[in-house]
């Protein structure tokens, strides 16, 4: 099946590597121009842009600032005129003990928080705004299968914030899909990117591989193609769903 994403244009967070930088890609080659934010490697963002090719562009922003998450939508639809589908990946994931200092943990948790909730919040508000003068567009949003299952102990607001995700979208899909506007939750499960190495360096990739129903660790590019599926409009009647990438590893 051809998916084709031709004159569609599309802001991707977290771009410059991982899961981002396979969905860019995997998009790119499906057509659609694409805005590949980055939060500090400009060279690699800008090379992936020049890359995809179709009048991709870097956008550089910190999303641990609301400031500068609700910057970035002004600046891309400046750029580009108009979106139509906003893809959250950016994320972090922060080890954070429970025998830290309170005050360490919490700023921590409230990182966590603004990169992966509140700016995804901040992103998906301004899109809607703009998907409805135009009559509606597409939301991906990326949560994690901790969002369902949870996550190990240093983790809490890891798993927290996937959850946050997975009720932001489906509130979007309920509350916004008379208005043309679709919203859509991936969970991954461990995946091979640089943000999940220092986990597995911690606990071993034979742990993170022990509960997955196949032989290989998932990989970017085993995500990103469910992102232009679902981007195409051939799955609009899926809105609201979350759809498991985990290996089977968290079913729900």
């Amino acid at each position: 099946m051809l998916v084709d994403l031709s004159g569609t244009h599309v802001l991707v967070t977290g771009a410059s590597r991982g899961i981002g930088a396979a969905i860019a890609r995997r998009l790119g080659a499906s057509g659609a121009r694409v805005a590949v934010h980055y939060r500090g490697n400009r060279d690699a963002a800008e090379a992936l842009a020049t890359e995809i090719g179709h009048g991709a562009v870097a956008f550089g922003a910190d999303l641990a600032s609301s400031a500068a998450a609700a910057a970035l939508w002004t600046d891309v639809e400046a750029e580009f005129g108009t979106l139509d589908a906003l893809v959250n990946n950016a994320g972090i994931a922060i080890e954070s003990p429970l025998a830290s200092a309170t005050d360490d943990w919490l700023a921590h948790w409230n990182q966590t928080m603004a990169v992966n909730l509140t700016a995804t919040g901040l992103l998906s508000r301004a899109a809607i705004a703009h998907f409805q003068t135009r009559g509606g567009g597409r939301i991906v949003n990326i949560a994690s299968r901790a969002a369902f299952r949870g996550d190990q102990p240093d983790y809490l607001a890891y798993a927290a914030s996937k959850a946050g995700v997975v009720a932001l979208t489906r509130s979007i899909a309920r509350g916004f899909g008379k208005a043309g506007i679709k919203a859509f939750t991936l969970a991954p499960g461990f995946t091979r990117t640089e943000m999940a190495q220092a986990f597995i360096d911690q606990y071993g990739e034979d742990y993170a591989t022990s509960d997955i129903a196949l032989d290989r660790l998932t990989e970017p590019g085993d995500i990103a193609p469910t992102v232009a599926f679902l981007l195409s409009g051939l799955a609009d009647h899926a809105t609201g769903s979350t759809i498991d990438l985990n290996a089977a590893s968290y079913v729900h």
